[in-house]
């Protein structure tokens, strides 16, 4: 009992770390993010594809209206899982970065610097106090002179580099199915495929055009594309025919 009042004490603020050197709301933020709609990255050989699971509450609600993949700048893209404002809020204050960048050097942000900045942003909410963490995590996903990136950054402000990953739900299902999937060679066409797969795999009936939102940046037009339903369900007819 006495254990569990220790933790208590602890777990109610923000910034104090327990006696084992931990932060419980920073814990409890990634437990969000595990809560949230699955959401997937992989950058191929010639772009990066970012796909989300859409989940609405009832059958009378319009799927458009999830918002989980985001265009924060002409050539990049965010995927977010866990708390929809809280998405909202860090989705802002990218674009808001994206647009000083370009403002003050003439020049696009790099995939790097911005993911940078929204880690800051993120961090400096989990050593504040009357605040609380960020309940949301985030795939980042760009072009930096012809070479794709993708970040993931998590609710204590850290980012690390990726070749394919997954966030929210089932996020050690869907990250086993990517490792299967992955092939360095990947072009941006089979990526899309390898997420629909991942995204299939732990659906417990089959994937729809209206379950998931898949968007794509590539190198040749350096342009952030939300696939529309249509394309997405012909790459989902064509998931049965191998990969070249």
């Amino acid at each position: 009992m006495q254990g569990q009042n220790q933790q208590q004490a602890y777990d109610r603020g923000t910034s104090i770390f327990s006696p084992d050197g931990r932060l419980y709301q920073v814990e409890y933020a990634r437990e969000a993010v595990k809560r949230g709609s699955a959401c997937v990255g992989i950058r191929t050989t010639d772009g990066v594809v970012l796909a989300a699971e859409i989940n609405t509450r009832s059958a009378l609600m319009e799927p458009s209206s999830v918002e989980k993949l985001h265009k924060t700048d002409n050539h990049i893209g965010v995927a977010s899982a866990g708390h929809a404002a809280d998405a909202r809020q860090l989705v802002d204050k990218a674009r808001q970065h994206a647009q000083v960048e370009q403002w003050r050097y003439d020049q696009p942000i790099s995939v790097d610097t911005l993911t940078t900045a929204v880690c800051d942003d993120i961090q400096e909410y989990t050593q504040k106090g009357g605040t609380r963490p960020f309940g949301v995590g985030l795939l980042v996903g760009g072009i930096d002179e012809d070479e794709p990136r993708l970040f993931e950054v998590t609710p204590a402000g850290t980012a690390s580099e990726w070749r394919a990953t997954a966030i929210g739900a089932r996020s050690d299902d869907l990250q086993a199915t990517l490792e299967e999937q992955y092939r360095a060679n990947l072009s941006l066409e089979n990526g899309i495929r390898a997420v629909l797969r991942a995204l299939e795999s732990v659906k417990d009936d089959a994937l729809s055009a209206t379950d998931v939102s898949v968007a794509t940046i590539d190198t040749d037009s350096n342009q952030y594309e939300k696939l529309n339903e249509e394309t997405v369900a012909d790459q989902l007819r064509d998931l049965s025919t191998p990969d070249e």
